[in-house]
């Protein structure tokens, strides 16, 4: 079977945003105007076909990136509609991994925001090119230009106008198209599907030649051909703006901005035009590289170049089991294929391959390079692998995703739903990498880790609804680290005689605290053989076993750097056994000596609220042991920015909605780690200690 689309009419196209600035919204009419469905799905009626899940329907958020495609003037797209609120930022980071191109969705009165830095920033870091679109233009308080202004200084990002708006507030009508120089005035009445191309108002004239003489400049600056014609005759063909705009923007040197309102179907059908002419496909994005230096070959994105794909999401579905979400870079994968797994080095076999739309599917029989698709089969498989074909394997760059923040004990309510609900656990554990669960056997629970408050809430229902199981939930729990002030050495034996062969290990460490964020590493100093060096792993397998749980204060040890410098070993006694052993005992030993300190997260916090709240929503922040960093106004509105740890946090949103009558509201994201006051140390010290005691 010959492929339906060539490669060069292929995009693969993500929608990110900061949350509440209408990504499904705009989904939602794409679909409808693409002839997908036939029917708008509204978010706020629980009726968005991306919006699928149960959860999302009751709370009108995105909580899954969904999958879907469809056509637009004969081209073929891939389309992932995002979340936007924090907790769900993996969905984000795994979808930009894999796009060759996103459209950058900003409100017109929020502008940008710090959800929508935070997934800019992710693109950035994947090297995606962008469309902007700001969006909500009819609302009161809507400024193009000053959203086009905040994406150039706030983003540093090339923004370029390629339509502006005709009126704006109650008053926006409809666009002008600066390329074409036509304005284009939408129907209400039928749903955007009719419109009309007309000459440009007179009182826009002047607006619109000055945009478009700032288009064609920006546009003639990107080539030294065109900048010349640009000098002799001041104007450039649609022709050659379209191309130089196309390589410009593939190239990441330019933000073409588009504007309209998606909830009342203006401006959307633009944005797919500028899809299909700007975004590249995917023969057009750089080949793929092995992750692995010493492999560094390349594979062109073509059908006829052996197979390689990387999974990036998993998910469980009641009559498919588990299906594997991948993207195709290189060669063909078909029905019953035998494919290589390079990062687990396991064989599986493909049992079906799925076109997804949302939770619906559509069975294929093959897929092509630059396809994003589902397959049924790959049991083995985690998010991150690669697939590829045995004769020709690759490692491609896995996915880097954040760690957990906020951890709560959960037990099921009765003891026969035990193994239920570690199946169920482990089961959403293998969809998102940034929700994990461990035993803790010093207390005896099991705790599970997420992202936030919400994270969990959506988790634990999902138990309840998907799974069947009905849990009890401890209280939410702060991922606290310990790490070490000043740089100690010392020596440790490990001595044990007690008939027959005994243990002997004598390990000089020395512990020394690195820059926050700089990891764990291991130096082995030791000259003249004084320890085997088969038995030097076993000395950092008992460190790494150490700092698991700190000495401290029983927190994970972080930011350190341990070297081996000297020691001594018995030709009998010594054992990997008694090596590891002193290195645990070792480090915790010396890790006290260290003037060890307790971190806490410290989250970035945005509240926007009205002016007369201003003075109590500041002085919950300063309650919080937060402290403000910067305040001012926006579209009418209070903005105030701070950082706050995240254990002062719990219960925020309820707190807030009551001093401001439901009228402020806020964001908040990681930042960084700091180190907890020493009084409050001292308390959560003895606090856990307690905790354990009662267990």
């Amino acid at each position: 079977m010959a492929r339906e689309y060539s490669i060069t009419k292929i995009r693969n196209i993500g929608i990110m945003a900061h949350i509440d600035a209408g990504k499904t919204t705009c989904s939602e009419r794409i679909l409808f105007y693409a002839g997908k469905t036939h029917k708008i799905g509204e978010v706020h009626d629980g009726a968005a076909v991306l919006d699928w899940m149960p959860q999302e329907r009751e709370r009108g958020i995105t909580i899954t990136s969904a999958a879907t495609s469809l056509t637009w003037k004969d081209h073929q797209l891939s389309l992932i509609d995002t979340p936007g609120h924090v907790d769900f930022t993996v969905e984000v980071e795994r979808s930009l991994r894999v796009l060759d191109g996103a459209i950058a969705l900003f409100c017109a009165v929020g502008g940008v925001q710090p959800q929508s830095e935070k997934v800019w920033h992710q693109s950035e870091k994947y090297n995606v090119p962008k469309l902007a679109f700001i969006n909500k233009m009819d609302r009161t308080g809507a400024d193009f230009y000053s959203v086009v202004g905040e994406i150039q200084h706030e983003l540093g990002a090339n923004a370029v106008p390629v339509v502006i708006p005709i009126g704006q507030e109650e008053n926006f009508r409809g666009i002008v198209d600066l390329l074409t120089m036509k304005a284009i005035f939408y129907d209400e009445e039928s749903q955007g599907q009719s419109f009309r191309e007309e000459d440009i108002p007179a009182e826009l004239l002047s607006d619109a030649k000055k945009w478009r003489a700032n288009l064609v400049e920006k546009c003639a600056e990107q080539d030294d051909g065109l900048l010349e014609k640009f000098l002799e005759t001041g104007d450039l063909s649609f022709d050659e703006m379209q191309t130089i705009l196309r390589k410009a923007t593939i190239a990441r040197r330019v933000v073409p901005v588009y504007c309209g309102s998606a909830f009342k179907n203006k401006g959307v059908q633009r944005v797919l035009d500028g899809v299909v002419r700007l975004l590249p496909a995917p023969n057009e994005i750089p080949p793929i590289i092995c992750a692995k230096e010493a492999e560094a070959n390349k594979r062109e994105p073509s059908d006829d170049a052996p197979f390689a794909a990387l999974a990036f999401k998993i998910m469980s579905d009641k009559h498919s089991g588990k299906l594997t979400y991948i993207r195709i870079y290189s060669g063909t994968l078909r029905t019953g294929q035998p494919v290589y797994n390079s990062t687990q080095d396991k064989m599986q076999r493909v049992g079906r391959i799925l076109r997804m739309h949302a939770n619906r599917q559509e069975q294929l029989d093959e897929a092509y390079t630059g396809d994003i698709v589902a397959i049924v089969g790959l049991s083995n498989t985690r998010t991150g692998d690669t697939i590829c074909s045995e004769e020709h394997p690759i490692q491609l760059e896995a996915i880097e995703f954040p760690t957990p923040v906020v951890s709560i004990s959960i037990a099921p309510c009765s003891q026969a739903d035990n193994e239920k609900l570690g199946e169920a656990l482990h089961r959403l554990a293998d969809e998102d990498p940034t929700f994990t669960v461990h035993y803790d056997p010093e207390t005896n629970e099991t705790i599970i880790s997420g992202m936030g408050e919400l994270h969990l809430e959506i988790i634990v229902d999902r138990l309840k609804r998907e799974f069947n199981v009905a849990a009890n939930v401890g209280r939410p729990e702060v991922a606290y680290r310990e790490t070490a002030t000043r740089a100690v050495e010392g020596v440790y034996k490990h001595i044990k005689q007690s008939g027959g062969r005994g243990q002997f290990a004598h390990v000089c460490l020395r512990l020394e605290p690195m820059d926050p964020g700089g990891g764990f590493e291991f130096v082995n100093d030791i000259v003249g053989g004084r320890i085997p060096s088969n038995f030097i792993p076993s000395v950092e397998k008992g460190v790494i076993k150490a700092m698991v749980s700190g000495p401290y204060a029983g927190y994970p040890v972080v930011d350190m750097k341990v070297s081996l410098y000297d020691g001594s070993y018995h030709d009998v006694d010594s054992s990997d056994f008694a090596f590891q052993e002193a290195g645990r005992a070792g480090f915790k030993e010396l890790f006290q000596k260290c003037h060890p300190e307790l971190l806490e997260p410290v989250m970035s916090v945005e509240v926007v609220t009205p002016e007369e709240f201003m003075g109590a929503a500041s002085g919950s922040i300063c309650q919080r042991r937060g402290r403000i960093e910067t305040m001012e106004n926006k579209a009418g509105l209070k903005v105030i920015t701070g950082m706050v740890p995240l254990s002062e946090m719990f219960g925020y949103a309820n707190s807030l909605r009551s001093m401001s009558q439901g009228r402020a509201c806020f964001t908040m994201h990681f930042e960084h780690y700091e180190a907890v006051p020493f009084a409050l140390t001292e308390q959560i010290i003895k606090k856990r200690r307690e905790e354990n005691k009662i267990r």
